[in-house]
């Protein structure tokens, strides 16, 4: 049996979607994980973030709350998820999750000059995703949902920028 991903789960789906399930479901579905090979941890309602060891990466989803809001509970998110990069570990954000992640490792996160990215948008990609082994199997450009006022303003130093979209320079 391989490790499990570790979801952290940082908010919940709008109330209409909220019959589909929660984002920690849509992630485990949509990347082809039954149900024992994801352990979820909801980091947004307070419980606590495991050791690092045993899990073959972390995925954060998204949600509804703003990175620069600095709750405590994603403060402390973010310095789990700081060790955790500098551990080693694979990481993925998603939405407030790339946002977070951004935080954690110096970037600066704020309001997008753009306003509100939201529906399906064209996401292309630039040249350092043909390298990377979870977007290099992607076309250059392809469309992909999207809603968010924030947007990571800053890379974190040495971060390379995967994908842009017309709104949003840093996907």
């Amino acid at each position: 049996m391989r490790q499990p991903f570790l979801i952290l789960e940082t908010g919940q789906p709008v109330a209409s979607m909220r019959r589909h399930g929660g984002f920690p479901h849509w992630i485990r579905v949509a990347a082809g994980l039954e149900r024992d090979e994801a352990v979820v941890v909801n980091v947004e309602a307070g419980e606590a973030l495991p050791s690092r060891e045993g899990f073959a990466g972390t995925i954060v989803t998204g949600s509804g709350a703003m990175v620069t809001e600095r709750a405590d509970w994603s403060e402390r998110s973010a310095a789990w998820l700081r060790e955790a990069a500098h551990a080693g570990m694979p990481l993925l954000g998603i939405c407030y999750g790339h946002q977070l992640l951004a935080h954690a490792l110096g970037g600066e996160v704020g309001y997008n000059p753009a306003g509100r990215e939201s529906g399906t948008v064209r996401i292309d990609l630039h040249p350092p995703a043909q390298d990377d082994p979870l977007f290099s199997g992607l076309p250059l450009a392809f469309p992909a949902h999207a809603t968010h006022v924030q947007t990571v303003t800053r890379p974190p130093q040495g971060a390379p920028v995967l994908a842009r979209s017309a709104q949003d320079e840093c996907h």
